[in-house]
């Protein structure tokens, strides 16, 4: 019994790559932190699994027979909120900004490091943990809110509200503007972004945080070409506007 308590505690991940000699190599050496894995080959395969299976992370490649990576990624996206980390032996930067702006967490380049994609799976999956889809809120547990302007964010519900309007936001978009709204006027640079909310220091792209903050003003603000809650300060970072109305900087 206490084994089968042991398995059902253990993080699952889907693996999606058409290639069995990558799949076997990341099963291999993410083995040792104790994950249970899921394995598919293509494109369709995997958005049947991942609704089926209900990982906790995917590992997914973008190059798929069926339906290529990003089709899956937005699918997926647009029925649950997993993190996505994209995998490609593709080295274009609008490859890149493509998969993060249909909703993928991160993106990993082959030939990649081991280590790197053990380093950001822990990431990815601790900022997960944060949010669970079916969450019931113990009526003891005052809530707890941030409030700064038109910007209204649930912190127990994780939903994020701009002039009394609800804005569907991914996790990863939520643990920014959280991030930011919890110290309203300050300036916080993007390195401080990559390591804060997506949990490592030197393993993350800088233009990931870019791609972020850009789908994120999409969503919030009226007039994306001159923001008024997500601000830039021009080759510093970013900034949530303590007014209610302000000028950008850059």
């Amino acid at each position: 019994m206490e084994e089968n308590n042991l398995e059902d505690t253990r993080k699952k991940i889907l693996i999606v790559d058409d290639e069995k000699p990558i799949v076997d190599l990341l099963i291999y050496n993410l083995a040792r932190d104790g994950y249970e894995f899921i394995e598919a080959y293509d494109g369709e395969k995997a958005v049947e699994l991942a609704i089926e299976k209900k990982p906790d992370l995917i590992l997914l490649d973008v190059m798929l027979p069926k339906m290529d990576g990003l089709a899956v990624c937005k699918k997926i996206k647009n029925i649950m909120n997993v993190p996505i980390i994209m995998i490609s032996a593709k080295g274009d930067e609008i490859d890149k900004i493509i998969g993060l702006e249909l909703g993928a967490d991160d993106y990993i380049t082959k030939p990649f490091s081991v280590r790197e994609v053990a380093a950001r799976v822990k990431a990815n999956l601790r900022k997960g943990e944060l949010i669970n889809k079916d969450i019931v809120i113990p009526k003891k547990i005052k809530p707890q809110f941030i409030e700064v302007g038109d910007l209204y964010l649930d912190l127990n519900k994780y939903e994020a509200k701009v002039r009394n309007k609800k804005i569907d936001l991914t996790i990863r978009e939520f643990e920014v503007l959280k991030y930011l709204a919890n110290q309203p006027g300050q300036v916080v640079t993007r390195e401080t972004l990559l390591e804060k909310v997506w949990g490592y220091e030197y393993y993350g792209d800088i233009r990931t945080v870019d791609v972020t903050i850009r789908r994120i003003r999409e969503k919030i603000e009226q007039d994306t070409s001159s923001p008024k809650i997500l601000i830039t300060k021009r080759g510093v970072g970013y900034y949530i506007s303590s007014r209610e109305k302000e000028e950008e900087d850059g």
